[in-house]
């Protein structure tokens, strides 16, 4: 198992905040190469199952989640469903004041392919690490700007 846990702060409130991560069907406008929908529930509860595909050109892989906690506007925890990416995930939002607010993701994945994957991954997580801090920084530009009417 291996954890990974990044955050940045966002330049609005806490309930904005929340409610632009949970915007699934929104969430390809700022994490890379993904794209979120809701397969099973109403996207806003426990036992919600969403499907994320990571790829390009319909070549990649789909991440399977059940929403297994839900309390908004603070934190939503899920576990990974797949044959790929297995584990826990938790997003929090912390309130830093009436218009601030940390987003935190945090991930504890058991790595696939065996030894493989548990030797390669020194080498790998450091671009993962990029790319997610990357994803993160085009969410808070998307929160800072986020308007329950674009829903």
């Amino acid at each position: 198992m291996t954890d990974l846990v990044l955050s940045v702060d966002v330049g609005a409130s806490a309930g904005t905040t929340w409610l632009a991560l949970t915007d699934w069907a929104r969430q390809g406008e700022w994490m890379l190469g993904t794209s979120v929908k809701v397969v099973e529930g109403n996207g806003r509860s426990v036992g919600t199952k969403l499907a994320a595909f990571t790829g390009i050109a319909g070549i990649g892989f789909t991440d399977t989640m059940e929403i297994t906690g839900w309390e908004p506007p603070v934190r939503c925890s899920v576990r990974h469903l797949g044959s790929l990416v297995q584990g826990t995930g938790v997003f929090q939002v912390v309130a830093k004041g009436a218009n601030r607010s940390t987003f935190v993701w945090a991930e504890h994945l058991r790595l696939p392919f065996g030894l493989v994957g548990r030797l390669g991954w020194p080498v790998v997580r450091p671009a993962f690490a990029l790319g997610v801090q990357q994803s993160l920084r085009r969410f808070a530009r998307f929160a800072e700007d986020y308007s329950v009417g674009d829903r």
